[in-house]
């Protein structure tokens, strides 16, 4: 069987039918808006990367409820309605109400509710199927889904147990049906009897065992759902969280789900409950993934500088330690992706690893040299600077094979990725007339990161007083940037190649993927306009975002994964370059765009959407493959918010920089417990700017950070 990173095709829509997605870290549903799980489908209760259940219906009298109205109240909480009419029952009867109030994490729970509206008592034959294929998420994932190994059943009492054993590990599902079921292979079944204007109610438990190791169940039938991890946790981010208020309707929508599903992205390793990482995206990535998570973190420091770290950590504890070409590692290397399928327990250390990304490594030291920006601690930078020094030397030593100065990648196995920038779709890195490079390949925006990681690092150095490291990384990033302008700049078109290839020719497309080397800061100033007004083109700028690959080009698809569709995680790290470079217009002009395609979607950002011009359909079209919600997308709006005050913060050095500029459209911004000092608070209206809570010495300075301090 293929390793799960190699799957090239497109992921089954979750967009259409009306799919319900509950999420509480590895753990999440897939099901119809009346709460069944039908078999045949991508639809289950995954944990750990396995689906537990393939199969869940509830019918009465043998008839389907029809589904009335669904209730998210948490990211892993959900409320489904229903009604059903008996079979032959009198015209006038009212129908009998359905109510199913759903808990996700570390299994399931779920409370059922049967309602008599009507002035007599009714009879009811009530029955819940289940089942359990033990499939791999990928199997689900990949239309290829099927059991294998032995499966058998058991009943004991009101419990029924079903027991895989695969080529590995022995996994028994536990379902509990209360004292009043008549429990068989198949689910359970209740003769009820539903008193007048009364409900009947039980409650169904899901759990796991693995290999005898129970896994500790977040919520149990019979006790308080207040009090499970799951419901603390959120309400603990909720209070801690910026409070973020404005004027822009669509910016106050965007923002208020960009929390909620943070806060529901969450991990929590069980090996170390206080460190915190974040997965890259539901249903099929509810994982840490190196790119995703670094990049993730850096757009929420507004909000968590914690996540920040236990990211860093999460990824540092995981870093390449041997040369290893099944899983593409080596010394040094930051990880691709985690998976679970495997795993005999619920920590990461039992997780299968695979590192073949060209960009988490990098993005590792940009990350670490600004969260000590943000003021994290000298000793916890102590600590993770060993990480970032075998980072950089895996750069040199293994990510630049022919000696030329730039960080490239070409996979050393037929199982790995075949592209490993973030565009990693087979065919994301084209040349303009559609033919594919030959690896070895070196991104642009990956040399942008690099030359960050090396000003990162010599700030690092600076503020520990070491100027010898120091002025080594400013002289590598000098040179880097010199030889970057001099090889990827393409002067007969205007623009900057996207990638070289092994013969170390240009890839010519235009794409977005110089709006990142804006970010980095690598672009040389005279030709940051032309970058700039390419982005914000009819052939770039769709009217909601900027494309991933310009129109005009041979392989340009709008409804293509990364050939003409727009990422909101793209166009904000785009977003970050033009104001760094001080093309604020361009900026204001891009988020307008993501904030009037967020509103459509009730304030959520999916992973990515069509690049169908704005003038041409009126609406952003969906990429129905797309994964909500989705880390890099949710943390989108927050960046925005930061890049709107042109915040930044240089705590060792005991200032923080603030020159906010905001579009006609927001008239009022105000953000309190900004986590700087003991929590900051900037309002913004008519009265002008005021600024609370600024911590002893530190010094405001109103005006925008100088572009080559730090990224900003």
């Amino acid at each position: 069987m293929d390793e799960p990173w190699t799957f090239a095709g497109e992921s089954p829509s979750v967009a259409s039918g009306g799919m319900v997605t509950l999420v509480d870290e590895s753990s999440f549903t897939l099901s119809g808006r009346g709460g069944d799980i039908h078999p045949g489908t991508i639809q289950g209760l995954f944990v750990l990367d396995t689906r537990l259940l393939s199969r869940l219906e509830f019918s009465v009298e043998g008839v389907v409820p029809e589904p009335l109205a669904v209730a998210v109240e948490h990211p892993f909480a959900g409320t489904f309605v229903s009604r059903v009419r008996r079979p032959g029952a009198p015209e006038r009867e009212s129908p009998i109400l359905v109510v199913r109030r759903r808990y996700v994490g570390s299994g399931m729970r779920e409370d059922l509710t049967v309602r008599n509206h009507n002035p007599y008592d009714i009879r009811l034959h009530l029955r819940l199927r289940v089942d359990s294929d033990f499939a791999d998420l990928f199997a689900v994932k990949e239309g290829r889904a099927k059991l294998e190994g032995e499966q058998g059943h058991r009943v004991a009492g009101s419990t029924l147990y079903l027991v895989h054993r695969g080529t590995e590990i022995l996994r028994e599902v536990a379902f509990t049906f209360g004292d009043e079921a008549v429990v068989q292979p198949e689910g359970a079944h209740w003769q009820v009897v539903v008193p007048a204007g009364g409900s009947w109610s039980s409650c169904l438990g899901v759990s796991l065992t693995l290999d005898g190791q129970a896994l500790p169940a977040r919520y149990v039938c019979g006790e308080s759902v207040d009090e499970a991890m799951p419901m603390q946790r959120i309400q603990a981010w909720r209070r801690s969280v910026p409070l973020i208020q404005t004027t822009d309707p669509a910016l106050q929508q965007a923002i208020d789900r960009s929390l909620e599903d943070l806060g529901s992205l969450r991990l929590f390793d069980s090996d170390d409950p206080r460190r915190v990482a974040v997965a890259a995206g539901a249903p099929w990535f509810m994982t840490v993934f190196g790119r995703d998570s670094l990049l993730t973190a850096y757009m929420s420091l507004i909000a968590d500088p914690d996540l920040a770290l236990g990211v860093l950590q999460t990824l540092a504890r995981f870093q390449g330690s041997k040369v290893d070409p099944h899983t593409e590692e080596q010394p040094g290397r930051i990880l691709h992706e985690m998976r679970f399928a495997s795993a005999t327990s619920p920590g990461l250390s039992g997780a299968d690893i695979y590192y073949g990304t060209v960009d988490a490594t990098p993005l590792f030291v940009v990350l670490l040299g600004e969260l000590h920006q943000w003021g994290v601690a000298d000793d916890v930078v102590d600590q993770l600077l060993p990480y970032a020094d075998r980072a950089l030397a895996w750069i040199e030593e293994y990510g630049d094979g022919d000696g030329d100065g730039f960080l490239e990648y070409e996979r050393v196995t037929p199982k790995g990725l075949q592209n490993q920038g973030w565009k990693d779709s087979w065919d994301g890195v084209p040349f303009a007339d559609g033919t594919q490079p030959r690896a070895p390949i070196a991104l642009a925006e990956v040399q942008g990161y690099v030359y960050a990681a090396y000003l990162a690092r010599a700030h690092l150095a600076e503020d520990a007083g070491d100027e010898a490291t120091a002025g080594r990384y400013r002289d590598k990033a000098t040179a880097l940037r010199r030889r970057f302008n001099e090889a990827f700049w393409l002067p007969d078109k205007g623009w900057y190649a996207m990638a070289l290839d092994a013969g170390k020719r240009p890839v010519d497309a235009l794409g977005s993927n110089m709006g990142h080397c804006l970010w980095s800061g690598i672009i040389d100033e005279d030709k940051a306009a032309a970058v700039a007004d390419l982005l914000l083109s009819p052939q770039m700028f769709s009217g909601w975002g900027i494309r991933t690959l310009a129109a005009g080009m041979a392989s340009y698809d709008p409804m293509s994964y990364h050939c003409g569709s727009v990422w909101p995680h793209d166009n904000a790290i785009v977003v970050s370059g033009l104001i760094r470079y001080g093309f604020v217009e361009h900026a204001h002009t891009v988020i307008r765009g993501m904030l009037d395609a967020a509103a459509q979607t009730g304030g959520r950002l999916p992973e990515l959407f069509s690049g169908i011009a704005r003038d041409d359909i009126p609406v952003p079209v969906a990429y129905p493959a797309s994964c909500s919600p989705q880390a890099w997308a949710a943390a989108t709006p927050l960046q925005f918010v930061r890049l709107l005050l042109r915040l930044d913060p240089e705590l060792p050095h005991g200032r923080v920089w603030l020159a906010p500029v905001l579009p006609p459209s927001v008239t009022d911004l105000i953000v309190s417990r900004i986590p700087i000092g003991t929590g900051l608070t900037i309002e913004l209206g008519d009265a002008g700017t005021r600024i609370s809570g600024l911590a002893p010495g530190l010094h405001l300075l109103d005006r925008p950070q100088p572009a080559g301090v730090a990224l900003g």
